[in-house]
């Protein structure tokens, strides 16, 4: 628990998915935060369940957030994109989904902590959060069996970043 007298905020960080922010006064957040939700396109089938599993999270919260969708060639090109939306001012929290496999041309892995790394440096850069719903399964092929995992994996993802991300933004909204 860490208090912050001067502005009667009470912050308790339990889980990642729990609650993270309690206002002594109990006043809920003066509006909506706004979200951008950027999918690469690699094994979009799969990629795109992250943001229905997002949106499905914020309606079962009762909350009319608007999340601007952005569609990018795959997951090497997020980052730069994150840290332009973050940028901008106009979003709460930034999330990222993508599918990272190994195609046999180059190390999947050094892909993947790229991606990963670039978009922890486009959170810290913009102080804006920017989440990452990016997987790299060790032994994916494309087959019934794997595909319908990492669909139904995306799936519960994407709504464990979206109660995340309402995290976050009623975290950072507290402590402006």
């Amino acid at each position: 628990m860490v208090e912050n007298g001067a502005r009667g905020v009470k912050l308790r960080v339990s889980d990642a998915l729990g609650s993270c922010l309690v206002r002594k006064d109990q006043r809920a957040m003066t509006k909506s935060p706004k979200f951008a939700f950027i999918k690469a396109q690699w094994h979009a089938k799969i990629v795109d369940q992250a943001l229905v599993g997002f949106n499905k999270k914020l309606d079962e919260l009762e909350l009319d957030s608007p999340v601007d969708v952005f569609d990018v060639p795959g997951a090497f090109e997020m980052p730069l994109l994150a840290k332009k939306l973050a940028s901008s001012g106009k979003y709460d929290a930034v999330i990222a989904a993508a599918l990272v496999v190994d195609g046999g041309v180059y190390r999947h892995d050094f892909v993947a902590s790229a991606v990963v790394d670039g978009l922890m440096q486009a959170g810290m850069e913009t102080g804006v959060p920017v989440l990452s719903v990016s997987l790299t399964p060790h032994h994916f092929q494309p087959c019934d069996e794997h595909e319908t995992f990492y669909y139904e994996h995306f799936l519960k993802k994407g709504g464990e970043a979206a109660q995340a991300a309402v995290n976050l933004a009623q975290l950072h909204n507290g402590l402006a």
